[in-house]
């Protein structure tokens, strides 16, 4: 079957870590360390993978891990999303603190993928664990550390990426099936005039995670549908797709040297047995060289004291 639907497509990725994680997700690249940081949601981790060695360090957290991102001064912090909202993590000391929790009223969301813009505000939103109801939002950490709701009636909260100016934001909700552009205020950090550029109705799968390449085209990633996407958010044109050798393709970012490799995420959870023989690469990261560069990831920048 796996077979089958690999000859549908033109170009295919290549394994790179198998990982075996249960729902690998948030892939972030660090530059200056040219290492991939990752997290394994429900294996209540993030990984480390340093792509000169080969070494994947992975930090178990205990709770759910959404999104992973670097601090812009030590490069031994990160910032998570966490089941508890917004949190700091010292990779020396494994050192968890709380920063902002705005959902504290609500047991059964969690928070899910985020993304820093290039002034370091932290981008994350969330969803409800069981996905049976619009009762997530997306909220912003500001470099002051305070937390704010920036948009909400969000199914399952994902993707997220900026056109090279920062004049728009994109955003993808799973449960929808959409991708939504806003009016961006890079200055503000606020969005605005929210419309949708792409449903995913016609699609195989559910769009998850997001990136966008220097031609400001964006890369989709297929829960259920063994690709990554290339669209043009101008038109809502679908240009080209790369088979990903498991079902439930998670998210994706640019990196390396030249930021010419796409780094892809996936999941092995809610497989059956025989599923997983058929996929047997299923929750590790894949590579592939699209022939187009991408966009920097940027670090959470914490405001000086």
């Amino acid at each position: 079957m796996t077979q089958a639907i690999a000859k549908q497509f033109a170009h295919a990725a290549e394994l790179l870590l198998d990982a075996k994680a249960i729902l690998a997700e948030g892939p972030h690249w660090h530059a200056a360390q040219g290492k991939l940081y990752w997290v394994d949601i429900q294996g209540l981790s993030f990984g480390r993978f340093d792509t000169a060695s080969g070494v994947n360090q992975q930090f178990r957290v205990g709770k759910t891990v959404g999104a992973v991102v670097c601090d812009a001064e030590d490069g031994e912090v990160v910032y998570l999303s966490t089941r508890d909202g917004f949190e700091r993590y010292d990779c020396r000391t494994g050192e968890l603190t709380n920063i902002a929790d705005p959902e504290a009223d609500k047991p059964a969301n969690r928070f899910n993928d985020g993304k820093c813009d290039s002034a370091g505000r932290f981008w994350a939103g969330t969803m409800m664990d069981a996905e049976t109801g619009v009762t997530g939002a997306l909220y912003v950490l500001d470099n002051d550390r305070n937390c704010r709701k920036a948009y909400e009636n969000v199914g399952v909260s994902n993707g997220i990426a900026w056109n090279a100016d920062e004049t728009e934001m994109y955003y993808i909700d799973s449960m929808k099936g959409t991708v939504t552009a806003f009016d961006y205020d890079l200055a503000a950090g606020s969005i605005d005039r929210p419309r949708i550029i792409i449903d995913f109705r016609d699609e195989p799968g559910a769009p998850d995670g997001m990136t966008i390449d220097a031609e400001g085209m964006l890369w989709i990633a297929h829960w259920g549908g063994w690709q990554v996407s290339r669209w043009n958010p101008r038109t809502g044109e679908k240009l080209d797709a790369v088979y990903v050798p498991a079902a439930k393709a998670t998210s994706c970012i640019f990196g390396g040297d030249e930021l010419d490799i796409l780094y892809i995420t996936s999941a092995s959870i809610g497989l059956t047995p025989q599923e997983l023989a058929e996929q047997p690469h299923a929750g590790g990261i894949f590579t592939y060289r699209p022939g187009v560069k991408g966009t920097p990831t940027h670090a959470y920048r914490a405001a000086k004291a």
